[in-house]
């Protein structure tokens, strides 16, 4: 409901006003009278009202001085006059201090009606304006965090429109960008896809948080500067310092704490506190890149991409570390190509079942292959996947090449491009060739059987203890993938099948036993829930363990 304060000299005009007008049915309630301008306006001073309705012509202080401190005390107030016929020069001026309406005397109540219906729609709509303006004032600030990054990801992007970027810094609360030496620093999480996908998105964004606001409160501590998310896994920071001379920096930087606090000392020295701080706090591994100094802004998206490239140098050198331009090394981008007797070298070791020789074929072909930097990962992968396709022609020739090793093929494409070091990835495709050889192994020599029946025997022994498929393989000392696969394709069943099957023979036998109770030969045959269990017998057998026992006896 809008308030309003009525300042007439006129007793009677005020007494009518307040006496013979419904203010309630216009949704306005009358708050306060006054008989000339002196009182009303303190009046007014007290009491803020939304509507003023006075008198243009008063003692002491008239409706147009009173009503232009009104206006200064309270801009969005409405003032409406009342006027006589007469009263043209005041109208005027009525009309320059932007009233809302004037009303003639004598004050007739449809016209007065009219006139405040127009005015409580005018307060509302402002109302609703001004509460829009809030509240995309609101929503504006709320968004800030992410309007400034888009605007960090376009300076280092290279589509900042330089013409307007003050302002922009200043809007964005980013003026301590406003310096004349700039230096980018890029962290990339190591391993970012395994680190990430067993976390619910809950727990992404937490520790996405958690990672830049470490980075953050050690780039405010140490240097000057700004941090954010440029992808998943991926920050920049754009620091602010002198000028950067040239250094040679060794492979790996191991800056030590020193009195030197030159510009790339006290970089380098940033690095490894970040590094350090979300490996203990964290956990995390990072690989941190620094590109070179650059002398404006509009430089630093060539810092950024020597950053990033030198934070690709992971590939090659290793994680955990911290690395600059000086460790991309120039020169032939291919120097070794992938030949047709690697491949053929590589097969001869799996047809031969011979681990050993696998083993030093490969390690001498991803040697090679380590010393091609111009490529970076995409040519050593596409080895890796030519590798890996070469060795499913050798299990289909033995027709070993089941559902689940297409399965675990399948798997290993995508395995492979996720590696993020040259080492990983021999270590991944040794790994996968090794399962092979050995099933080859296993298929040349006739050992399969023998295997198969080391499995049973174990199984037959051990089959009441809560056993995995590592307990059964370290049992006949083998791989848990190579006992799998080899079970699967020699008998046509999983390991775990044959496992159930040999528990539900052996419930069979305590439970034709009237003294055992159901509890106990679920226990005695290696299940802890005897409700599965149920389940899992009458599955297997078409009765429950209950019902069985009733038949046998």
């Amino acid at each position: 409901m809008k308030t309003l304060v009525i300042v007439d000299d006129e007793p009677s005009v005020v007494n009518g006003l307040r006496t013979y007008v419904d203010w309630a049915a216009q949704g306005i309630q009358l708050i306060g009278t006054a008989d000339d301008g002196d009182t009303g306006l303190t009046l007014i001073r007290e009491l803020r009202p939304d509507i003023v309705l006075t008198d243009v012509q008063m003692p002491s202080m008239d409706g147009i001085t009173m009503a232009a401190e009104v206006r200064a005390l309270l801009p969005d107030a409405k003032i409406v006059f009342i006027s006589g016929h007469n009263d043209a020069e005041y109208l005027k001026s009525a009309l320059q201090m932007h009233a809302a309406d004037y009303i003639f005397k004598p004050v007739s109540r449809k016209e007065l009606y009219a006139v405040m219906e127009k005015v409580t729609a005018a307060l509302d709509a402002e109302r609703r304006e001004r509460d829009r303006v809030k509240e995309m004032q609101v929503k504006l600030t709320q968004s800030m965090p992410l309007l400034r990054e888009k605007f960090l990801l376009s300076v280092v992007s290279d589509n900042i429109n330089m013409a307007q970027v003050q302002d922009k810094l200043q809007f964005l609360g980013l003026s301590l960008l406003s310096a004349d030496s700039y230096i980018i620093m890029v962290i990339v999480i190591d391993d970012v896809p395994q680190v990430m996908d067993s976390r619910s998105e809950r727990d992404k964004q937490l520790l996405s948080y958690t990672v830049l606001n470490i980075i953050q409160e050690l780039t405010d501590k140490q240097m000057r500067g700004v941090t954010f998310e440029k992808e998943p896994g991926e920050y920049v920071g754009i620091l602010l310092t002198r000028s950067f001379g040239g250094q040679e920096a060794d492979r790996e930087i191991k800056p030590e704490l020193s009195a030197d606090r030159s510009p790339e000392n006290e970089l380098l020295l940033l690095a490894e506190s970040i590094r350090d701080n979300l490996r203990k706090w964290l956990k995390l591994s990072v690989t941190i890149g620094v590109g070179d100094g650059v002398g404006s802004l509009s430089e630093v998206p060539a810092s950024y991409k020597q950053a990033r490239a030198a934070a690709d140098q992971k590939w090659y050198l290793g994680k955990n570390r911290i690395l600059t331009m000086d460790n991309i090394e120039s020169g032939e981008n291919l120097r070794y190509r992938f030949e047709p007797e690697w491949s053929e070298r590589v097969i001869t070791a799996l047809k031969s079942g011979d681990q050993n020789r696998l083993q030093g074929e490969l390690r001498g072909i991803f040697g090679l292959l380590e010393q091609n930097r111009g490529q970076g990962s995409r040519y050593a992968q596409n080895v890796s996947l030519h590798l890996i396709l070469q060795s499913s022609q050798v299990l289909i020739e033995l027709n070993g090449m089941t559902a689940e090793w297409e399965q675990r093929e399948m798997e290993a494409w995508k395995l492979v491009m996720r590696q993020e070091t040259i080492q990983d990835l021999l270590r991944y495709t040794e790994s996968y060739l090794r399962h092979v050889c050995d099933f080859v192994e296993a298929k040349r020599s006739g050992k399969s059987s023998e295997v198969i029946e080391r499995v049973r025997r174990l199984i037959g022994e051990r089959y009441a203890d809560n056993l995995t498929i590592a307990d059964i393989a370290a049992g006949v000392y083998l791989s848990p993938t190579y006992v799998r696969l080899l079970y699967k394709q020699e008998t046509g069943e999983t390991v775990f099948e044959y496992l159930t099957k040999v528990r539900i023979e052996k419930a069979k036998t305590l439970l034709r036993d009237p003294q055992n109770k159901f509890y106990e030969v679920c226990y005695a045959v290696g299940y802890t829930d005897p409700s599965h269990f149920s389940k899992l017998f009458k599955k297997m057998t078409g009765s429950t363990p209950s019902a069985y026992r009733e038949q046998q006896n």
